[in-house]
C-alpha cells in the first residue's frame, strides 16, 4: 500500500521544484542534447549524457557534453574518433576511462545492430555496456517519451528511505518497491523531480530554505 500522507509530501516538492532552478534543469540529459540537428542525432546525445553522468556532477556533464558537441557528437563521429582523443574529450568525469571504453563499444553496436539510432526499449539499451535500468528507464522517457520504469539514483534510494517510502538496500530495490505504488502518470517525472531536490537540498540549501520560508 502507499506510504501515509505521501502525496502532501510529492505536493510540496513538485512546489518547491516549480522555478525548475536545480542543477538538473540546465544541465540534465534532456536539456544538453542538440534537438536542432534531428532526433536520430538527440536521441544518441541523451543516452551519451546519462553514460557519462554517473559519479559525475550535473555541471562537468554539462560541460563535456559542450566539448563533445564542438567536436562532433554523432553516433559515427564517435565511432570514428579514437580512444585516446574521445578520453580527453570526456577527461572531466568520473570513471572517463570506463566510459570511453562504453561509449565505443555502444556506438559500434548502434551502427551494427540498430541502423545507426539508440534502442528503442529500455530492456535492449540494457544490452549496451555500461547501462544500467536507472539509466536505460531515463534514456527511454526523454529520446522516445515512453515509461516502462522508474530511474533511481542513490539520491532518490536515501532520500525515499528517509521518508519512509521504501525500505530497501539498493536503488534497484527502491525502484521496484516504488513501482509497486506510486500512480504510473508520475513515473516519468520522478526522477527530475526528485534528482533536483536532491541537489538543492545538498548543494544549495539557503536557496531551499528561503523557497520554504516564502511559502
Amino acid at each position: 500500500p502507499p506510504p501515509p500522507n505521501w502525496e502532501q509530501t510529492y505536493k510540496l516538492v513538485e512546489e518547491l521544484r516549480s522555478d525548475r532552478s536545480a542543477p538538473v534543469d540546465t544541465d540534465g540529459g534532456e536539456e544538453l542534447p542538440e534537438k536542432h540537428l534531428g532526433p536520430v542525432i538527440y536521441r544518441f546525445q541523451v543516452l551519451v549524457a546519462l553514460m557519462l553522468s554517473s559519479q559525475t556532477k550535473d555541471a562537468v556533464v554539462g560541460e563535456t557534453m559542450r566539448s563533445l558537441q564542438k567536436h562532433g557528437l554523432t553516433v559515427d563521429t564517435i565511432h570514428a574518433t579514437s580512444s585516446e582523443t574521445l578520453n580527453v574529450l570526456i577527461g572531466k568525469v568520473g570513471f572517463h576511462n570506463n566510459k570511453t571504453k562504453f561509449l565505443k563499444e555502444s556506438a559500434e553496436i548502434i551502427i551494427e545492430q540498430h541502423n545507426g539510432d539508440i534502442p528503442r526499449t529500455a530492456e535492449e539499451m540494457m544490452s549496451l555496456p555500461g547501462v544500467g535500468p536507472k539509466m536505460a528507464y531515463i534514456v527511454e522517457n526523454i529520446a522516445f517519451g515512453t515509461i516502462s520504469g522508474i530511474g533511481v539514483d542513490t539520491h532518490m534510494h536515501r532520500i525515499f528511505n528517509d521518508l519512509k517510502w521504501v525500505d530497501s538496500k539498493t536503488p534497484e530495490k527502491t525502484r521496484e518497491q516504488l513501482e509497486g505504488w506510486l500512480p504510473r502518470q508520475k513515473w516519468g517525472e520522478v526522477n527530475w523531480l526528485w534528482v533536483g531536490f536532491g541537489q538543492e537540498v545538498q548543494q544549495q540549501k539557503e536557496k531551499t530554505l528561503r523557497k520554504c520560508s516564502s511559502r
